[in-house]
């Protein structure tokens, strides 16, 4: 489908309409950007100020072409700077219709009971973030009274929770909770025109992959990763649950399916990584 037929379907992207997208100097963020710029909306990048944003917001600005791009230096885990960020946008390009909370970082503080203001930082700024992403910008896009959309971006970790990094886990679980929230609060919204979606992104070729210098196979790019974002919109979706190279949406569902059982079941937690459930799972991803 092509990006006019995409448009026809989504008016919130269509041309002239704009576009915030934090975390977009890099991965995800990057891709959807150049992506909504060359749709013809306007774009606001945002992201920690330095380098990246600069050079992002350069080659998004030659796509969208003069007066369509612009950038705000945001740190999303402080309000105040989220504030602005709505007021720099609003104040430029008019009615935001798109708005995209995707900045995160991937650090790993450490285990449960260590390391307080790492887990702190980590949850300021991928949970905490989203949190003040809505709270800026959605009473003036409801008041806008046009269509628009809130797209948040969660992982997998946050539903199957898989040992290695409970910080992030926690995040991005919470990320989950809190877009599902508000999915229900604005669909009871009288009047309301504005929808929530929970992206959920495969393995990712990104800013936080770690250790990796050039994509891996297994893994998808940025712009697969919104290309599929884009499919999924047109189909109403909610939950936009991304494949990758590695692992198929069967498998996906298997996975989290397990994950459910645990607790349906009285399993351990986490049985998926539990010697004693090591065979049980293997025969279940088989069936």
């Amino acid at each position: 489908m092509n990006d006019a037929e995409i448009q026809s379907r989504l008016p919130a992207l269509a041309p002239g309409k704009v576009a915030v997208i934090t975390g977009a100097a890099s991965g995800i963020g990057f891709a959807a950007a150049r992506r909504f710029a060359a749709m013809g909306m306007k774009v606001v990048l945002a992201d920690i100020g330095g380098t990246r944003l600069d050079r992002a917001a350069e080659a998004v600005s030659a796509v969208a072409g003069k007066g369509g791009a612009m950038m705000v230096a945001t740190d999303v885990s402080k309000p105040d700077e989220v504030g602005r960020l709505a007021d720099a946008a609003f104040d430029a390009f008019g009615p935001v219709s798109l708005l995209m909370n995707n900045a995160g970082i991937g650090d790993n503080p450490g285990k449960p009971w260590e390391n307080r203001a790492g887990w702190r930082q980590l949850l300021d700024v991928n949970f905490w973030g989203i949190v003040n992403g809505v709270e800026a910008f959605t009473p003036r896009m409801l008041a806008s009274g046009t269509e628009g959309m809130i797209i948040n971006t969660g992982s997998k970790q946050g539903i199957t929770t898989p040992p290695g990094n409970l910080a992030y886990n926690v995040s991005k679980s919470a990320v989950k909770t809190f877009t599902e929230g508000l999915a229900h609060a604005l669909r009871n919204e009288p009047g309301a025109r504005l929808s929530a979606h929970l992206l959920i992104p495969g393995f990712t070729y990104t800013g936080l992959t770690v250790g990796a210098t050039e994509k891996p196979a297994g893994a998808w790019t940025g712009e697969q990763v919104v290309d599929f974002m884009l499919s999924s919109l047109i189909r109403g979706d909610f939950y936009i649950l991304c494949p990758d190279n590695e692992a198929s949406r069967p498998m996906d569902e298997k996975r989290m399916a397990w994950a459910i059982g645990d607790l349906i079941e009285n399993r351990p937690a986490l049985s998926r990584w539990h010697p004693d459930h090591a065979d049980a799972f293997a025969a279940f991803m088989k069936g």
